[in-house]
């Protein structure tokens, strides 16, 4: 990734100011132009596929002897679908796998590699069919960059570098040669590495000055003085709003051994009690987004943290598990994480992207959990059928900001109320590509009212707009196996553009995605 030059945070901050306002007026946002403002990094629409559940076996990978076509194992219907997405980086082993994951067990003949118990989901037999070859592989074939998770938890600082040497190395060095024995000459040159993942949970409930320590140590071997491979190397960061965690590595690390530092945090009703993912209630789905937009507060709070560290933002914010979690779906292990996915869900989508390209300034990369039928997926299987879901829907519409210039907003939202609660209910990014071509994301999470929107765009001397809309009859409605396009995007004409105003009403908890010329 091309590091962004500093910023005058300053000039291109995003003003999200929440008042009580009157319900049915229109809601003016200012869509400002600025030199300085940040280019919003493909990375932020990330994606990640863990040893979990169906998401790799059964999922992504059916074998090269399956019925339903497929590419080296790999489903050709999911290689399609994310090809269409863009998708410009993919996380792999894990989580929580990642750090009982070793290599080697996973390269050469298939038929010699040991197995193992995947201890974290669901304790199955774990065969390393699909390993190192099989991952970057794909990541060719769907032109996004591999971001390996490594085994800090289990492993050794050996192994580890043997393992970037096994990737990265072109000949002349044993991990090189072992690479071109198991029949890859060229190397596949993996830029983004994580050292560990969950290292304050699943990968050692480490405190984080030990950690601190751990990774230095890690870091180290990783590369010359002078980092001359280019590797961008991503600390295991906060669970949510673990803020001590992020201060004690930005003051702990030396800026020269790291490129970035993580975050996880996930939507949810209640962490304990997280409800089903498509029979849910107005109470349930108001919480879920509570959570989600609480994105926003997270980023901020870290973010300052960094600013006092790293005031010249060499490091960035890697956001590298974020989604909706829920109950399993009836029927299923436990173990395997396997949920429906909602309008509720395009609502996340829709408003945690908007967040991230707002803060794109310090949020470089982004990775949603997860690709296949695990969490919040972008697409679900079972057997030879495949869905795409309403996530997906909104990632591909949202796809047009990805390396665009951020055009920061201004405005104050609306409310959506509940029970006496309060939550701002519109959200709006904004940003020009390298063609001059301008989008507008604007998301309603009001799950009753539909919302007046006016966009100020008079300096921008627009033209025309199209429009696509991602919407459906109950924020409970998903697609099905049996009804697979029951939500999917159509073309939205209920705006107008005149005078220097683009003027949209969204309906209740709905997607719009305006391009202007």
């Amino acid at each position: 990734m091309n590091k962004v030059k500093p910023i005058n945070l300053s000039l291109v901050v995003v003003l999200l100011t929440i008042t009580f306002s009157l319900n049915g007026q229109t809601t003016s946002v200012e869509i400002k132009s600025s030199a300085d403002a940040p280019v919003i990094s493909k990375h932020i629409y990330g994606h990640f596929a863990e040893h979990l559940g169906r998401c790799i076996y059964g999922g992504l990978y059916v074998g090269e002897d399956s019925k339903i076509p497929n590419k080296d194992g790999v489903r050709q219907d999911i290689i399609d679908a994310l090809i269409e997405l863009k998708i410009p980086n993919l996380r792999w082993p894990g989580g929580c796998f990642a750090d009982t994951y070793h290599w080697k067990d996973g390269v050469g003949p298939k038929e010699d590699r040991p197995s193992m118990v995947n201890k974290w989901w669901g304790n199955v037999v774990e065969d390393n069919s699909f390993g190192t070859h099989d991952f970057l592989n794909l990541c060719e074939v769907l032109d996004a960059e591999p971001y390996l998770a490594a085994n800090v938890g289990s492993s050794t600082v050996q192994e580890f570098t043997e393992y970037i040497q096994y990737v990265t190395r072109e000949e002349g060095v044993p991990m090189s040669d072992y690479r071109i024995e198991n029949g890859r000459k060229e190397p596949w040159n993996v830029k983004f590495w994580g050292v560990g993942n969950e290292m304050w949970g699943c990968g050692g409930h480490m405190r984080p000055e030990h950690y601190a320590d751990i990774y230095r140590q890690y870091a180290t071997f990783m590369t010359d003085w002078s980092n001359s491979d280019d590797f961008y190397r991503i600390a295991s960061g906060a669970n949510v709003d673990d803020y001590n965690w992020t201060e004690v590595l930005m003051r702990e690390i030396p800026k020269n051994l790291i490129e970035g530092v993580a975050l996880h945090s996930y939507s949810f009703v209640e962490w304990n009690d997280k409800g089903s993912a498509k029979d849910f209630t107005e109470e349930q789905y108001f919480s879920t987004m509570k959570t989600a937009l609480r994105m926003d507060e997270l980023i901020r709070n870290h973010t300052a943290i960094m600013d006092k560290y790293d005031p010249n933002k060499r490091v960035d914010l890697i956001v590298d598990e974020w989604g909706g979690w829920y109950q399993v779906e009836e029927g299923t292990n436990p173990g395997f994480l396997y949920q429906q996915n909602t309008m509720r869900d395009a609502m996340i989508a829709g408003t945690t992207l908007n967040i991230f390209n707002n803060h794109s300034d310090r949020v470089k990369m982004a990775n949603l959990a997860q690709t296949v039928n695990v969490l919040q997926a972008v697409i679900l299987t079972q057997d030879e059928k495949m869905l795409l879901t309403p996530t997906y829907h909104v990632m591909r519409m949202y796809n047009v900001h990805q390396d665009a210039k951020l055009l920061p907003v201004e405005f104050t939202s609306p409310l959506y109320v509940h029970n006496g609660e309060a939550l701002p209910a519109l959200s709006v990014s904004a940003s020009e590509d390298n063609s001059g071509n301008k989008h507008f994301s604007l998301v309603n999470i009001d799950a009753k009212k539909e919302h007046e929107i006016e966009l100020n765009v008079d300096g921008l001397k627009l033209k025309n707009a199209v429009a696509q809309i991602l919407t459906s009859k109950r924020v409970q409605d998903h697609n099905t196996f049996d009804n697979p396009e029951k939500v999917k995007p159509i073309e939205f004409k209920d705006f107008k553009l005149k005078n220097g105003k683009l003027t949209l009403t969204l309906p209740p908890f709905s997607v719009v995605v305006v391009e202007a010329k």
